[in-house]
Order: C-alpha cells, then sequence, then structure tokens
C-alpha cells in the first residue's frame, strides 16, 4: 500500500503538478472549460503572446490535460478531462478557506 502510495503522488507530481505549477496554464485551463479554442483565441482572450500560449499548451497536452485537433492550418484544443477544473476549483476554495482563517488570527481584537 504505502510503495503505491509513493508511485501516485510521485505521478501525480510529475503529470498533474507540474502542468498547473503555472499560473498561465491554469488560466489557459479555465479558458478551455468555457469550449474549445483555437490558439490564436486563447491568446486573444487571455492577452498572451500566442507563441507563449503555444508554449503551455504544449505542456498540457505532453501532461495529457488538452487535446489537439487540426482542421486545416488550425489547432483547436480542448480539455481532455473536466475533473481537472473540478480539482482546480477545489483547491482555490480551500486556499478561500486558509486565507479566511489567517485573516481572522492576524485580525486585531476590538478592544487594541
Amino acid at each position: 500500500m504505502q510503495d503505491q502510495l509513493i508511485r501516485e503522488i510521485e505521478l501525480l507530481h510529475q503529470k498533474v503538478c507540474s502542468a498547473v505549477g503555472d499560473p498561465k496554464r491554469v488560466m489557459i485551463l479555465y479558458a478551455l472549460a468555457e469550449r474549445s479554442k483555437y490558439v490564436s483565441e486563447l491568446a486573444d482572450e487571455l492577452n498572451m503572446p500566442q507563441p507563449t500560449v503555444s508554449r503551455h499548451l504544449g505542456i498540457l497536452s505532453d501532461r495529457g490535460m488538452v487535446t489537439a485537433a487540426r482542421e486545416g492550418t488550425s489547432v483547436y484544443y480542448a480539455l481532455a478531462d473536466r475533473r481537472i477544473i473540478e480539482a482546480l476549483d477545489l483547491m482555490r476554495a480551500v486556499l478561500r478557506d486558509l486565507i479566511l482563517r489567517e485573516a481572522r488570527v492576524i485580525e486585531p481584537d476590538e478592544d487594541g
């Protein structure tokens, strides 16, 4: 059991954590959650240079998080698995709770 857990955690880090370790890639994933898009659409929507978007999409594709389909000379990208957005939303909720708890600890008492 312990060996399997270690292997799964190592794979999780290698495949998933490294893919979502850059905020630009997370933004691309959220943009693709709305609908599939071309690189140029993503670049415009996210206000990023197209080569930057293409590079990040390559990483996300290598990690199996997005799929690419060629339409003529353009490539259309889509989420490979909607659950990645659910996982990101869950982590954002945990972060919000952590921030709220920290804010309560840091807030001064009303008396002083």
